[in-house]
């Protein structure tokens, strides 16, 4: 008898050209053998880093009636998991799945900024709307600088932040939320990845350092990872699959690729699909 597969809630944004937001997270869950739902924050020609002004398909009372229709339709998801907002009010939307949906797994990816600064763009406001919505999840995902933020700390120089320092800094804001996943921690050869949880549970996850920056790789690593967890895996393991995926998606890409245009996933996807 075949069993109905797992239903995520991805709200994100919808970039047509360059590899990010729904543009990988639905392919990567389609992969894994998860439905994704796509409810896009924000549609646009391309993502905003380093491709020009993007042209927007703005329509904000989409989301609330797209989470109406579903919730007439009787839909359940198992999880919701969040990444991009363009403006604070969109927290709220993200907040009102969660009372719509309160059994649901909650992964918030608190997108705000990278490399000691917050992202062009983004409003003050921003800061104070995802601790709210960090702090009614049940799983974050932050890097440093987002850690930072969310924390109230100074920003982190780029590159000056240690595994050590990741690991208190994700154990301080398990303070916020429950469960936390700090990521994106350059260590010599390394790339680490810091978790820790309110019961005082930690651990790391290290995988080989590619020293190549390409957009959209955040966005592989947190459906890979929501994707896993739905399997039954716990964090750690789900973190490590992510962290690997991502290694095999930088491998993937020829030198020299434009690095605005994300990585070329498309030729290692299989490795997602669950043995038949």
């Amino acid at each position: 008898m075949s069993v109905a597969p797992k239903t995520v809630l991805c709200i994100h944004d919808l970039p047509g050209f360059g590899r990010a937001g729904l543009s990988v997270i639905v392919p990567i869950l389609s992969a894994i053998g998860v439905q994704a739902v796509a409810l896009p924050t924000a549609v646009l020609s391309t993502h905003t880093g380093g491709l020009g002004a993007p042209a927007r398909l703005s329509s904000p009372g989409y989301g609330p009636a797209a989470l109406a229709h579903y919730r007439r339709l009787g839909i359940r998801f198992d999880c919701i998991y969040s990444g991009y907002l363009s403006e604070p009010e969109q927290a709220l939307l993200v907040e009102q799945a969660m009372e719509y949906w309160p059994d649901a797994l909650t992964v918030v990816d608190p997108v705000m900024g990278d490399n000691g600064r917050m992202y062009s763009g983004l409003a003050q406001e921003m800061v104070p709307a995802l601790y709210t919505l960090c702090s009614k999840a049940d799983m974050i995902l932050p890097n440093a600088t987002e850690a930072a933020l969310l924390l109230g700390e100074p920003l982190p120089a780029p590159g000056a932040v240690t595994p050590e320092a990741a690991a208190a800094a994700a154990e301080r804001l398990t303070r916020v939320c429950p469960q936390v996943l700090l990521t994106g921690v350059t260590a010599g050869h390394s790339i680490v990845c810091a978790g820790a949880d309110k019961n005082g549970a930690a651990y790391t996850v290290r995988t080989p350092l590619i020293p190549r920056l390409f957009h959209g790789t955040g966005d592989i690593f947190g459906a890979v990872l929501v994707g896993r967890l739905l399997q039954g895996n716990v964090p750690e393991a789900a973190a490590q699959a992510a962290a690997v995926f991502v290694g095999d998606c930088l491998r993937a890409t020829p030198e020299g690729a434009d690095e605005r245009l994300g990585v070329w996933l498309e030729s290692v996807l299989g490795r997602l699909v669950p043995n038949i």
